[in-house]
């Protein structure tokens, strides 16, 4: 199972679902996904947080993708929000 973030307008995270894996029956899910909903949608790897992969596999596009965090496409990688003071 693989999880998908869409992205609003400023390249910011609204949503996260679950769904197939890329590659799965012959489909790109990423582009598919973005198309059906009319929007941004990149693929998030569950077990990558700070730029490690939890199960020692390859980490992928930094960190988990989370409502609020923001897609940066230079880096390829979910930022999350900054926290504000106490």
């Amino acid at each position: 199972m693989a999880h998908y973030a869409f992205l609003d307008g400023n390249n910011i995270v609204i949503e996260v679902i679950c769904g197939k894996e890329e590659g799965e029956d012959g489909v790109n899910w990423e582009e598919r996904y973005s198309e059906i909903r009319n929007m941004p949608c990149k693929r998030t790897s569950y077990n990558t947080r700070a730029g490690i992969h939890l199960n020692g596999g390859t980490p992928f596009r930094k960190n988990y993708a989370g409502i609020g965090y923001s897609y940066n496409k230079l880096r390829d990688a979910f930022i999350p929000p900054k926290k504000i003071g106490r």
